[in-house]
């Protein structure tokens, strides 16, 4: 589910995707179903209503359970977002207690560092803005501790401390936003249980010998946008719900750059 070429889908396709999965095995349910109907089967109907009821019960569990994954990983982006911005506003502030030269270079890199990462969240090159932002590390490591060495206080010391923070809030929202993601397990749990769901209600409306299309679609169409949402929110880089950006277009702007992000 996390591959590049899965990411890289728009979500309309995926949603209808699952959508016509769903009817696919609905339908095969439902060959099942009129087969035994044509048969006569007169012991199907009990315990198949009952089955149909705890399948689906089922999947509205693990669909809610998925989903509250998915959200809170969503909530830890946006939070990642906002304490990012914070600490590079930090750095940048106490950029003053250098010297001048390396004021000047710290300053221009830190600008230069939050452009790179508004460009990724608006969707450029992920690996790329990786790279980069590892290369302003270096240089603002050796920029700061440059300074630190050469006129050593604690005031440059608190400098060193907001370049350190800096790095360290860097690794945590690439964990957040590219690591962090809804285990495969869980995914192929959903998929089965969707699939034998599915199955299972279409066996019921076969069995009944007509197909109820009007009660049978709107089921599986509520059922498909909420996966397609999970998937959504699973994907934060390509998904229509994205995280907001606003705590560092704010920051860009007090800094004196360009405005961009979402």
């Amino acid at each position: 589910m996390n591959g590049e070429l899965f990411e890289s889908l728009p979500i309309t396709l995926i949603f209808v995707g699952i959508a016509l999965l769903m009817l696919l095995f609905c339908e095969i349910g439902f060959q099942f179903g009129r087969h035994a109907f044509a048969r006569k089967d007169k012991e199907v109907p009990g315990p198949l209503g009952s089955m149909v009821g705890g399948l689906l019960g089922m999947l509205a569990f693990v669909l809610a359970f998925t989903f509250s994954i998915a959200s809170s990983q969503h909530e830890i982006r946006r939070n990642n977002v906002l304490e990012e911005a914070n600490v590079i506003g930090t750095a940048y502030l106490r950029a003053d207690l250098l010297d001048e030269s390396s004021e000047s270079i710290v300053k221009d890199l830190l600008k230069s560092y939050v452009e790179i990462r508004l460009a990724a969240a608006s969707g450029s090159d992920i690996n790329e803005a990786l790279r980069e932002s590892l290369a302003i590390h270096r240089q603002l490591w050796d920029a700061v501790s440059t300074a630190a060495i050469a006129n050593p206080s604690p005031l440059s010391s608190l400098m060193v401390q907001a370049t350190n923070d800096l790095i360290d809030m860097h690794e945590k929202r690439v964990t957040g936003a590219l690591r962090s993601r809804i285990p495969a397990s869980i995914w192929v749990a959903l998929a089965a249980i969707t699939a034998l769901a599915m199955i299972a209600l279409g066996t019921q409306v076969g069995y009944s010998g007509k197909r109820r299309l009007i009660a049978v679609i709107p089921l599986l169409l509520a059922f498909a946008v909420l996966v397609t949402l999970v998937v959504d929110l699973n994907r934060p880089q390509n998904g229509l719900i994205k995280v907001s950006q606003q705590s560092m277009v704010d920051l860009q702007s007090g800094m004196g750059g360009n405005k961009s992000g979402n």
